[in-house]
């Protein structure tokens, strides 16, 4: 059964066209990923699926009675007590509740008022009316909701806080039709892994916007490409969707470069019959000017294939040829914590070279808070000998947002502007875009900008907060590999698993106010702890 048909969907914004000719169908109980580069129109979809937005032309069809729920990035809700807005979730089922609360009240012996009774506290029955409290008090405990927050005003929460929230009364609500927008984002490694094993028992269908490649794998079935030409479909997980798209562009530019061949051996054999033509001239030079169109008219009728996209470059580049003592990184018993709460409890913690860790740990454990107090010199912190630290925070912040990316990057980069220029592009920084100012770039331009200015200065010690935060897969991939190049030492705070498994050679868990340090990526981690 059909849950969700697109058919030749166009949709602009003005004269930016994000959507062309997109036919898309997803069946009753399929749990989907919906990728593409930053742009492609992934929100688009589910906001018109959602009927938040319209679309230009075409057609999109929802199974009849199909209920849909929706998670943007940036819910927007009005002025609403947080208690107030997750029972919401039951609307229905509370009002039915004060129908029988009220009948209760003047209950008596007449026979229909009995039955009318009997009828509703059956139907709240069905519809799980001695059950929603124990929902919602169990996914309130997955996401670490107290009751304090509750009585707080949504529009006061973090952007972060508020997309939990909305995630949270749209699980209760369970609706045929899940949209998600970047779900994983603000979570941490332990709600992740609940939110999985919540979509995977899930009976309804589930479409899902999300970078986080590791959740992708655990959750989904079918994988939906937003390429220029349209979407690609792919009938497994994310790791199953990479080998199958490489294995597709492969035999894509196989048949291109064929064509191409064959499209050059026809333009050779029009130009040397046209000039066998012209030497032949009126005695028996028609028959070869004949040929030569014959096989032009071939040629116009050939239908070209287009060349494949190719996966975009970007020069990151960490090498340097300096490098450490081999005791990079030493916490000496060290407490950190505020007036209320202690993080950390007489910590050690020794990190050498060419280690590259993964501090994981809860929200709020303390993780930024370590790197910042690493940054800020603590008496109990101990940085080895000839070390040129890195930083990239996980909310990247300029001096002067009013500068353009062309001058923000002269700051870092020594020699003549054309070679800057030239650097700039690498950077997917090409043409006028080198003039736009710090405070319009995306998130992802951002980072690329922040990474670009860190490599000029040749760091043998980086430390990350978040550094997958704001970028698309092929960006996340590329950031890896150098990473992974990288000739130093790393301390990095990530909730993505994929990037954790790719880069880690240790994991240091932050847990109880202690750090654990154990060897091996996130996986091998999984596998120590019993998971």
């Amino acid at each position: 059964m059909i849950d969700i048909n697109l058919n030749k969907i166009n949709k602009s914004y003005g004269t930016e066209i994000v959507l062309k000719d997109i036919d898309m169908t997803i069946q009753k109980g399929e749990k989907v990923a919906l990728i593409g580069t930053n742009g492609s129109g992934k929100t688009t979809i589910l906001k018109l699926i959602s009927k938040i937005e319209n679309q230009n032309s075409g057609e999109i069809s929802i199974r009849k009675n199909a209920v849909v729920g929706y998670l943007s990035q940036i819910p927007e809700v009005n002025d609403i007590i947080i208690k107030d807005y997750i029972y919401k979730a039951f609307d229905s089922l509370l009002e039915l509740k004060k129908k029988l609360e009220s009948l209760e009240e003047n209950l008596t012996s007449d026979i229909k008022a009995i039955e009318k009774y009997t009828k509703l506290q059956e139907e709240f029955i069905d519809k799980g009316g001695y059950e929603y409290e124990t929902k919602i008090a169990k996914v309130l405990a997955a996401f670490d909701i107290t009751d304090e927050m509750l009585q707080r005003n949504f529009n006061s929460l973090s952007g972060g806080e508020k997309t939990i929230m909305s995630l949270i009364k749209l699980l209760l609500q369970e609706p045929d039709i899940l949209l998600l927008d970047e779900p994983t984002n603000h979570l941490d490694i332990r709600r992740i892994e609940w939110l999985e094993n919540y979509l995977n028992s899930y009976k309804g269908t589930v479409v899902i916007v999300s970078h986080d490649r590791y959740f992708l794998d655990k959750v989904v079935n079918k994988v939906f490409l937003l390429t220029k030409r349209g979407i690609e479909s792919y009938f497994g997980n994310y790791s199953y969707f990479i080998k199958e798209n490489e294995n597709r562009l492969m035999l894509e530019f196989k048949a291109y470069k064929d064509q191409q061949k064959i499209i050059e051996a026809m333009k050779k054999s029009i130009k040397r019959l046209r000039e066998y033509g012209h030497l032949c001239g009126d005695s028996g030079g028609e028959i070869f000017y004949r040929r030569a169109a014959s096989i032009e008219k071939r040629l116009e009728k050939l239908e070209k294939l287009d060349k494949p996209d190719e996966k975009k470059k970007l020069n990151v580049d960490f090498s340097d040829n300096s490098r450490t003592g081999h005791d990079v990184l030493t916490l000496k018993n060290l407490n950190l914590g505020f007036k209320d709460k202690q993080l950390l409890d007489r910590v050690k913690l020794e990190l050498y070279y060419k280690e590259k860790a993964c501090l994981i740990g809860e929200n709020g454990s303390g993780k930024t808070t370590l790197i910042k107090e690493i940054l800020k010199g603590n008496p109990s912190i101990k940085l080895g000998t000839n070390i040129k630290l890195g930083y990239i925070p996980q909310e990247i912040i300029f001096e002067n947002s009013e500068a353009t990316i062309l001058e923000e990057a002269r700051k870092h980069f020594i020699g003549p502007e054309e070679h800057l220029r030239s650097a700039l592009f690498k950077f997917l920084f090409a043409g006028d875009t080198i003039y736009k100012r710090i405070k319009y770039l995306s998130g992802g331009e951002k980072v690329r900008l922040k990474l670009f200015c860190l490599i000029q200065n040749k760091y043998n010690f980086l430390m990350l907060d978040e550094p997958t935060n704001h970028i698309d897969m092929d960006t996340r991939e590329i950031l890896e590999n150098a990473l992974i190049d990288f000739n130093g030492t790393i301390l990095f705070i990530s909730h993505d698993r994929y990037f954790i498994n790719k880069v880690a050679t240790h994991i240091l868990e932050l847990k109880d106010k202690k750090i654990t340090k154990l060897i091996g990526n996130y996986d091998y981690y999984n596998k120590q702890k019993g998971n």
